[in-house]
């Protein structure tokens, strides 16, 4: 049976050609899921995109499957990336599938163990580097034109350009465009990638409508949402640990033109959103895909979204990948004596 990825089944709306190697690990098709109890409570048609069914686990490999192939094409050496942490998962991987080299620049105790474990075993040069994210991409770009290295960050055209496929996805499943979409927003790629994708699915006749598009960012790393720069970002929210955002134009233009906004909550917010997210929904997301969820839980009674919306929550990133802040928030398991007297007690 052959695998189809997002450049097989969307290959006429991505800038492919026929000496274009169809690389692949079966990313897209990613589930979308009604929030039944979440979207009660908030008087909202509420559904996640789990992104967190990716191959490696994030919405990173949209892009990535996009970028490596055009890197083949073009013949490049290898491939490099800064990251805080999904990026570099995505790279390893699809530098692995495809016989490439792979260098990952990360930030020094930034970065999720999940994350980190994935770049390692699929082979990839893994530097840490003692700053943070804005700097590991500035020496990136750096060793990219040095020896001749395709950046896969989202500075890379054809990363953003895959990435639209979660709108298309979207309204492929739904039949209709969704009214508003809530995301994390890091490096601001993805959310310009997904209003880029809902413009050129309406002007292909697929799209009925372009939904208000908002981005959602921690208060320790919120250089959008609170208008002003962001040297020393901080969040619980490793993904999106990000001072300086190299899409922040972008995505400014995406949501304004879309009718959006760049909204910030708290780390506490965060990780709230995450255990109602898994209690409530049985959806298990890493904190910074909860952003969304978290926006969603401090405004919507403010009027942020007209009730009776339909409305997508994109999680971007599987809860595997930061086991260790869940496990932190979730408490410990009983222990008790191997006694069915003891488990009745414990149980009562």
């Amino acid at each position: 049976m052959k695998m189809k990825g997002i450049l097989q089944r969307y290959g006429n709306m991505l800038p492919i050609n026929p000496g274009t190697p169809l690389v692949s690990l079966g990313e897209g098709g990613t589930p979308l899921i009604p929030l039944e109890s979440l979207g009660e409570e908030l008087g909202l048609r509420l559904y996640a995109k789990y992104e967190g069914a990716n191959p490696t686990g994030s919405f990173k490999d949209r892009g990535m499957v996009l970028a490596v192939a055009k890197a083949l094409e073009a013949g490049a050496k290898g491939l490099v990336c800064a990251s805080t942490g999904n990026t570099s998962a995505s790279a390893a991987a699809y530098a692995a599938r495809s016989g490439l080299p792979c260098t990952v620049l990360l930030p020094k105790g930034k970065v999720a163990s999940g994350k980190l474990a994935q770049a390692l075993i699929h082979g990839a040069r893994v530097v840490s580097i003692r700053g943070n994210f804005d700097e590991a991409l500035g020496l990136a770009l750096a060793l990219s034109r040095e020896m001749g290295l395709a950046v896969v960050n989202s500075v890379n055209r054809y990363r953003l350009w895959g990435q639209r496929s979660v709108a298309w996805e979207m309204v492929d499943e739904l039949g209709r465009s969704p009214d508003a979409v809530v995301l994390p927003v890091g490096n601001a790629g993805n959310i310009t990638a997904g209003w880029a994708g809902f413009v050129q699915y309406r002007r292909a006749g697929k799209a009925d409508s372009i939904p208000a598009m908002i981005g959602v960012q921690a208060e320790g790393a919120a250089p959008l949402a609170f208008g002003k720069p962001c040297p020393a970002p901080e969040t619980v929210a490793t993904a999106i640990r990000i001072g300086r955002p190299v899409n922040g134009k972008k995505a400014s233009w995406a949501v304004r033109m879309s009718g959006g906004k760049f909204l910030a909550v708290s780390d506490e917010e965060i990780l709230g959103a995450q255990r109602r997210l898994a209690a409530d929904e049985g959806v298990f997301a890493e904190p910074a895909s909860c952003a969304g969820i978290a926006s969603l839980l401090r405004y919507a009674g403010q009027g942020l979204i007209p009730r009776g919306s339909m409305v997508v929550a994109v999680l971007t990133g599987n809860g595997l990948k930061d086991p260790d802040t869940a496990a932190a928030g979730a408490g410990a398991p009983l222990e008790i004596d191997a006694e069915a007297g003891a488990l009745r007690e414990a149980l009562s």
